[in-house]
């Protein structure tokens, strides 16, 4: 089936998603500045709310949004809210990520959750037993932070111990913009570290893994790698509505606002081409792997063979 263009963006700059920026950005302030005021019920998802939001408003600039400039779209996304990703290496990475013809390949997409068998067989007890966690809901909203965070920094190190330089550079940049974050959060808010990380970094990277767990899955074609979550109710907002997946990684500079008109519009061609990889609502997918693994660990169709 053809597919139905969305109406073109209009103008330079895009005004809902530089209005969203100041939103969550004022959210993020206001519940930092004033959390002493706050009961810890409603602290908790406020803080996890505004980071996973700022998260989704990374992905979002690093595709290319809110403006025709990179130095004001970086200096807009750059903020480490969630303390443990390096902007420019999310940048770089998730643009790999976008290469369809490699997606869900541990080899080859920095995001895939899969091992090649040879990297399976490698793994020690505890790796196995983590990963295993990992691949169900439960695991990936309580452990998949920090599995995940130990994960990528390893491998940043390793790059930066392998003498480059341009690692070191990005790695200053962000112990740099760490600081000035948790400068307002313990200097000026005099909120505790911990605090910090547990009602606001932790829980936000818990809440954005929330979206990432099933929206891709290994398969031969490329076109069924890709999954869509309709009914996502009020996630669809705080994901910038990449629940809808396939929409957008077929028009990744599409804006986040548009993704609804371009799915309606689609909807049947996106099905069929994504083989009805579907689910009812982010509960569906609560449902089905709370405790089942989302897919088999070990990449079928890597190119890292057997």
């Amino acid at each position: 089936m053809d597919i139905v263009e969305a109406r073109p963006k209009a103008g330079r700059n895009e005004a809902p998603t530089l209005a969203l920026a100041a939103l969550i950005y004022a959210l993020w302030g206001a519940a930092t500045y004033w959390h002493d005021l706050l009961p810890l019920w409603l602290l908790f998802p406020l803080g996890a709310w505004t980071v996973a939001w700022q998260m989704s408003l990374q992905h979002e600039i690093i595709h290319g949004h809110p403006t025709r400039s990179r130095r004001v779209n970086t200096a807009l996304g750059t903020w480490p809210l969630a303390l443990w990703v390096p902007y420019e290496i999310y940048r770089r990475t998730h643009l790999m990520h976008h290469n369809d013809s490699r997606l869900t390949d541990p080899l080859d997409d920095p995001e895939s959750y899969y091992w090649t068998p040879a990297q399976w067989r490698a793994a020690g007890l505890l790796a196995r037993t983590l990963a295993r966690a990992n691949a169900t809901f439960l695991g990936r909203v309580t452990i998949g932070p920090a599995w995940g965070a130990f994960r990528f920094w390893r491998g940043l190190l390793r790059q930066w111990l392998s003498h480059d330089p341009e690692m070191g550079w990005i790695l200053l940049r962000h112990a740099v913009e760490v600081a000035l974050v948790l400068a307002w959060v313990i200097g000026v808010c005099h909120m505790p570290f911990w605090t910090y990380v547990l009602c606001f970094a932790y829980p936000g990277t818990s809440l954005a893994m929330v979206r990432s767990f099933a929206e891709h899955r290994a398969a031969e074609a490329e076109e069924r790698r890709t999954a869509i979550v309709e009914n996502s109710g009020v996630l669809g907002l705080l994901f910038l509505f990449n629940n809808l997946h396939v929409a957008h990684h077929l028009r990744p500079a599409l804006p986040w606002y548009r993704l609804p008109e371009f799915y309606r519009l689609n909807r049947e061609a996106f099905l069929e081409r994504n083989g009805g990889l579907l689910y009812d609502g982010y509960a569906d997918v609560w449902r089905r792997f709370w405790l089942k693994p989302h897919d088999r660990l070990q990449h079928p169709f890597s190119r890292g063979g057997v």
